[in-house]
């Protein structure tokens, strides 16, 4: 069973990967391998900065993120630009990944998706499993995790999927407003309907 574990900016999505990894679940982070497929010297990489320009890059031939970040936040058609040369480059290495771990007898697999939804990617995945936060909850973690500004941290929240929508499309949501445990005793309940 391939289990896709997903949310949004700042509901704690980390903590809930970090429970199932303790149980000796395998974990394929999107965000682990996104960084993996930017390597220095892959083909990615050199694409990136043959689209962007050489600001991309830092001096020892690794990401600018920052630079990129700030190329293409407020710019959708150089987002799409990115996005069209990372996500095919992403799925790949998550396949090949999620294939290895089968062929090593892995029963159950999390892949671990912040942007599941906006992504379409949920035909990846067997279950999905989104952990949720009230709104207010999610405001305060980001400005206090992040050093935003409200408005700051609204923006990047208003940048995906309303909450309400991923929990629409789940099998089941961890409520994760509350404390660890709380959240723990949803994950213990969850894999025991699940029967995992």
């Amino acid at each position: 069973m391939i289990i896709g574990l997903t949310g949004s900016i700042a509901s704690g999505k980390s903590t809930i990967s970090a429970m199932l990894k303790e149980k000796g679940f395998p974990i394929i982070d999107a965000d682990l391998v996104a960084r993996q497929v930017v390597e220095p010297g892959t083909a990615n990489l050199q694409e990136i900065e043959r689209v962007f320009g050489h600001v991309v890059m830092n001096e020892d031939g690794t990401l600018n993120r920052d630079s990129l970040g700030q190329l293409i936040f407020h710019d959708p058609a150089k987002r799409k630009q990115l996005n069209d040369l990372m996500h095919p480059a992403i799925r790949n290495e998550m396949l090949r990944m999620r294939d290895e771990l089968f062929e090593q007898g892995q029963k159950t697999i999390i892949m671990d998706i912040p942007l599941l939804f906006e992504s379409r990617l949920q035909h990846f995945v067997d279950k999905i499993l989104v952990v949720s936060v009230t709104e207010e909850m999610q405001l305060h973690r980001l400005m206090n995790r992040n050093s935003l500004s409200k408005e700051e941290a609204e923006t990047r929240i208003q940048s995906q999927l309303p909450i309400s929508e991923k929990e629409k499309g789940a099998d089941a949501v961890i409520y994760n407003n509350g404390s660890i445990d709380q959240s723990k005793v949803q994950l213990e309940r969850i894999l025991a309907e699940w029967d995992i």
